[in-house]
């Protein structure tokens, strides 16, 4: 080989090798599970779209691993040990149950919980500062949202004096159920009304909830969360119309969906920002170094025409500080 042939390969050597290392690099396809209860499309495609402003690309250098319960507890378990098995990079889970049911499934892939009411009592992290582990993600503070419903539903009907609480036991945790019903308690004796409890384990539960409300002469209802309760939401609606009950939600769904009023944190943005958490993990940050994010910003959102067909009069003072108003 002459000289000019031997440093024509060498040069072309030389440049090859950063080029077939971005190719490789570029060839990178992570796989990203996300696991639900219950089908939620606009929350799917809000997570999607935070990839995608990050620079992810489904089909280019992004695959999602969708698994639905079909609002089917028994069913998590066996989806979350799914998605282990397929040795994805991280695991998005979505709500308390999920998140729990990953948790089960594997203590070494990352995971990243999104909307779980309290994840110190339901054990999925030692702290929110530290979070340890393999499990880190963003809350809703589900116990404080609770007292917040209650003053915002009593500043909407302030002649209200007895409001049916309806709750799912075991949706999260036995140590969360307690406090979100004792958050209740105090809100309710701060503001001078009494509180009917009512359990629904499930949908069936759901008429003798609301006619032990109509017998106990009930002035209004508020929602607890849970992932059931929230899939369920338009048969909420339609039951608390048909029943002539002012509702509150702690998601602005229940609102969309027909309700009176809702109050707490943006899910759709949660998802959005779990996004954020994924891409930090997929370049190298341990998911127990990511401090647990709690949402910030919560959203007051009041239904003017169900409160003109159930013959309410919501003070203006309300409304000028209602992040939406639905006329």
């Amino acid at each position: 080989m002459d000289r000019r042939a031997f440093i024509g390969a060498l040069g072309g050597g030389l440049l090859a090798a950063p080029l077939a290392a971005e190719a490789q690099q570029a060839a990178k396809i992570f796989r990203i599970g996300y696991l639900a209860l219950n089908p939620t499309p606009h929350f799917q495609e809000a997570f999607r779209q935070g990839l995608h402003d990050l620079g992810y690309v489904e089909g280019r250098n992004l695959v999602i691993e969708d698994r639905d319960a079909e609002r089917k507890f028994e069913r998590l378990p066996a989806l979350a040990a799914e998605l282990v098995a397929l040795k994805v990079d991280v695991i998005v889970a979505s709500g308390t149950p999920a998140a729990l049911a990953t948790k089960q499934a594997t203590r070494t892939l990352p995971i990243v919980f999104t909307a779980v009411a309290d994840p110190v009592t339901s054990r999925l992290v030692t702290s929110l500062a530290q979070p340890g582990g393999n499990v880190t993600g963003l809350s809703v503070l589900a116990p404080e949202l609770v007292g917040k419903c209650l003053e915002q539903l009593k500043q909407a009907i302030p002649a209200v004096s007895r409001v049916a609480v309806l709750w799912h036991p075991g949706a999260m945790g036995e140590r969360t159920d307690k406090d979100m019903l004792k958050a209740a308690e105090v809100a309710a004796q701060a503001l001078g009304v009494r509180l009917q409890f009512l359990e629904a384990r499930g949908p069936a539960d759901f008429d003798r909830a609301f006619s032990e409300m109509t017998r106990a002469r009930a002035d209004a209802l508020t929602v607890l969360t849970s992932s059931m309760l929230f899939g369920q939401r338009r048969r909420l609606v339609n039951l608390a119309a048909k029943n002539r009950l002012p509702a509150v939600y702690p998601w602005r769904e229940g609102v969309d969906a027909g309700g009176l009023m809702a109050y707490g944190p943006d899910l759709a943005d949660l998802l959005r920002r779990a996004a954020t958490y994924v891409d930090k993990i997929l370049t190298g940050t341990q998911p127990g170094d990511l401090p647990v994010e709690q949402p910030t910003k919560f959203e007051l959102v009041i239904n003017l025409k169900t409160a003109k067909v159930l013959g309410l009069t919501i003070p203006q003072s309300l409304l000028l500080r209602a992040d939406q108003v639905i006329e």
